[in-house]
């Protein structure tokens, strides 16, 4: 029995323990659960996390109020939106009035609506960041202040020792909260204003694109009586003066429009053309220099003076639409006109009278076209008056058909533009006569263009001829860098780039005048952008485009990277120096980086890359060691540098000078004259000697037989008192004279000499061994 108790008494301690370990356990269990389902308030925390969210709290209202104060350039976002809704207003006015638009109004229309979309939509996507950033401050106000922790109450919690802060915070919370809450306000009510009108634009576009697809079709459609039915006035009593002043209202707004919003673009233009300033000026300056007048005398130009602001303006007129093909017709027409005046004053004292006499009337006539096509409707005499100015100007392209010249141009583009001109204008008299009077516009203003740009182009040629011509005379007398290069070559090249510029521009203004410029363009980017698919590569026209173009500037720019390093042509003869080896470095920099970037614009991925690359690695296996080979010779001879341009070398049965060093092969030129191509792997596998490494002395001999008779110590103070006057010798190194044979009736005089330059070795010889003939002579020396 006293066991049995003794036993539950030992086992009672043990089990209390559990017991207690159990009701800890599942007591921290509760709470644990508890403290998850339970809301925390910061009203339970301690004083220092009362603290912590007060200082929170002050810095969260001091960002607010710093955010709110920067403000979200509002104003400027509702001027640009009035801007946009300036622009597109009379659009839709035109169109609620179902006015009847011909494709050059529908082109610029469209040109409005397009950058007025994107304009709206880089508002609208700053207006969403703004509302986004408005609201998460607007909730983070109501946070703060519905925390009860931030409630001013004086009771027992010890919120009443921070009363004064927490008033303060509430304040502020309130100011900050009215200020958020208005700038959303106005940020959302200015997004729904661009919302709304984004959507109106839309629809435009979707009217214009639909108008654009008709006007092709309507273009000759018969839209005026003939002219044999045309009425003498205007039905609606409308006078001549009042039909152009309404029509040019209507082209005045797209014109500022498109003034303002391509406002980059004719910067860059006029950029280029102040570079152009600049850069004849300073060479006119340049010229006036003593040591540059006394080699080439006073110049003088016939186009370019020497402070040319007439010429720079030719030059700006003549490219500014190479930098906007989007321009509305008559903004080309005006440029036409300016160019006109331009030309005029520039060429005042150049052209003779009867020049002078048919170049203002050829600017007056044209000015009266652009003038008298606003306001041509289908009123007898307005159509007359232009069939009148179609019918003389026929008339002059028949006459300049086969007698004007331009020398800056060929026949066969001087007489397709005259043929456009007589085309054209025949065209516009049929149109006239027959009711399409809008073609008859069109067509008639482009042919008389075509003939001013025509002129246009060639006196912008020879300004561009004389201002290069001027650079080569100066650089050559400074040894710059056309002192190195050919001029009449240089010339000739810079002329053909000039006239495919010249007929690029010209074709560009034609395109603009017939309304062609836009749709050929954009079904050009189709072609290019055009995704196309071959096997499982994934590529577009544009970007072999842009893969091939990269390629031959490359390519371009390698070949002429000594020309830019001062390197002159390497001639035999001429003692040219010794060149390093950074040209080919920097034209190995330049391939390699032509290759990379012509790779990136392909558009060619990585994986397809490593796919290419493992193919080119097979075709190397297969057959291209060689190239392989000389490939990485010509780099190990860039860093190597065993020879340098200039170096007289030897390989094999080839001896000449180092004229270029490739990637690929090197050029040797031999005394002959011929160059010879070698390899870079024969360079660096084949047993090469470089006589001019080190230096240019070379060690030659002399071998001549005179009589037995003759005292060799004689001969030998002879050849010693020649050599030692002798210029091209050096001079601490002492000549030989030796007995190298004796017959029964000669002695053989071998003269061992080291010559301070191995291009003279064949003129030293011969001028030594003459006077060795003589001096010989003089001593009664017969020579064997």
């Amino acid at each position: 029995m006293n066991t049995i108790i003794t036993m539950k008494f030992a086992v009672k301690p043990k089990c209390i323990f559990f017991i207690l370990l159990m009701l800890v356990s599942t007591s921290i269990w509760c709470q644990a659960q508890q403290a998850k389902t339970k809301p925390t308030d910061s009203v339970n925390t301690i004083p220092d996390t009362l603290l912590f969210k007060i200082q929170t709290a002050q810095s969260a209202i001091t960002e607010i109020n710093a955010a709110n104060k920067k403000g979200y350039n509002l104003d400027a976002i509702q001027r640009q939106f009035n801007t946009v809704k300036e622009n597109v207003n009379p659009l839709i006015i035109s169109f609620k009035a179902k006015e009847e638009l011909d494709t050059k109004n529908l082109l610029s229309f469209d040109l409005i609506l397009r950058d007025a979309d994107t304009r709206l939509k880089n508002i609208t996507a700053i207006l969403v960041q703004n509302s986004n950033a408005l609201q998460k401050m607007s909730d983070q106000v109501v946070s703060l202040s519905s925390d009860t922790l931030l409630q001013n109450n004086n009771g027992e919690d010890g919120r009443k020792l921070y009363h004064q802060q927490i008033s303060e915070i509430k304040s502020r919370l309130q100011e900050a909260g009215k200020l958020t809450g208005e700038n959303l306000s106005q940020v959302n009510v200015l997004l729904a204003n661009t919302s709304a009108l984004n959507v109106v634009v839309n629809d435009l576009r979707a009217q214009t694109a639909e108008k654009l697809a008709l006007s092709g079709k309507l273009a000759l459609r018969k839209r005026n009586p003939y002219l044999w039915h045309a009425t003498l006035q205007n039905p609606a009593s409308q006078t001549t003066g009042n039909l152009i002043a309404s029509s040019y209202q209507g082209q005045q707004q797209i014109l500022k429009y498109f003034i303002h919003s391509t406002w980059d673009n004719r910067f860059l233009a006029i950029l280029i053309s102040v570079v152009f300033f600049i850069w004849v000026h300073r060479n006119f300056k340049s010229s006036r220099r003593a040591a540059i007048r006394r080699q080439l005398g006073d110049l003088k130009f016939e186009y370019l003076k020497p402070f040319p602001i007439f010429s720079t303006l030719i030059v700006l007129l003549n490219i500014t639409p190479l930098f906007e093909p989007d321009a509305p017709a008559l903004y080309i027409e005006l440029i036409q006109l300016l160019l006109l005046a331009v030309m005029s004053v520039h060429l005042w004292n150049t052209l003779e009278k009867k020049q002078l006499r048919f170049w203002l009337m050829l600017m007056a006539l044209y000015t009266i076209m652009i003038i008298g096509n606003a306001g041509v409707d289908d009123t007898l005499p307005l159509r007359v008056v232009l069939i009148a100015i179609n019918i003389f100007f026929i008339w002059i392209g028949v006459q300049l058909f086969n007698k004007v010249t331009f020398k800056e141009f060929s026949k066969k583009y001087i007489r397709t533009v005259l043929i456009i001109l007589i085309l054209m204008n025949a065209l516009s008299v049929l149109l006239n006569l027959f009711g399409r009077v809008d073609m008859a516009k069109v067509t008639s203003v482009t042919g008389v263009i075509g003939l001013i740009q025509l002129i246009g182009l060639s006196v912008f040629m020879q300004i561009m001829l004389d201002a290069l011509d001027l650079q080569m005379k100066i650089s050559s007398c400074n040894n710059g860098l056309f002192s190195r290069i050919n001029h009449m070559k240089t010339k000739a090249k810079f002329k053909k780039g000039l006239s495919v510029l010249c007929v690029l521009l010209w074709v560009i203004v034609l395109l603009i005048n017939l309304s062609l410029i836009g749709g050929l363009w954009q079904w050009i980017s189709e072609i290019l952008s055009k995704p196309r698919v071959f096997g499982s590569i994934h590529f577009s026209l544009g970007n072999i485009v842009f893969f091939v173009v990269i390629i031959y500037i490359a390519n371009k720019l390698q070949k002429h990277v000594p020309l830019l390093f001062g390197e002159e042509r390497i001639t035999f003869n001429e003692d040219s120096g010794h060149k390093g080896s950074k040209v080919a470095l920097v034209r190995l920099v330049i391939i390699v980086l032509g290759v990379l970037l012509a790779v990136m614009a392909s558009g060619l991925p990585m994986d397809k890359l490593t796919v290419v690359l493992g193919a080119f690695g097979v075709g190397i296996g297969l057959g291209m060691q060689n190239i392989v080979n000389n490939f990485v010779s010509g780099i190990i001879l860039i860093f190597e540098k065993p020879f340098r341009i200039g170096d007289y070398v030897e390989l094999a049965d080839k001896k000449g000078k180092v004229r270029d060093i490739g990637i690929r092969s090197s050029k040797l030129l031999t005394p002959q004259g011929s160059e010879v191509i070698i390899p870079n792997g024969d360079l660096l596998s084949g047993r090469l000697v470089n006589w001019t490494l080190g230096n240019d002395f070379i060690k030659t001999e002399l071998v001549f037989k005179v009589s037995a008779e003759s005292d060799f110590e004689d001969i030998k103070k002879i050849i010693s008192g020649m050599l030692n006057e002798a210029e091209n010798t050096v001079k601490k190194l002492p000549p030989e004279v030796l007995l190298n044979n004796i017959t029964a009736d000669s002695l053989e005089i071998k003269v061992l000499l080291w010559i301070n330059n191995i291009y003279v070795e064949a003129e030293f010889k011969s001028d030594f061994l003459q006077q060795l003939v003589k001096k010989l002579k003089d001593a009664s020396v017969k020579i064997m």
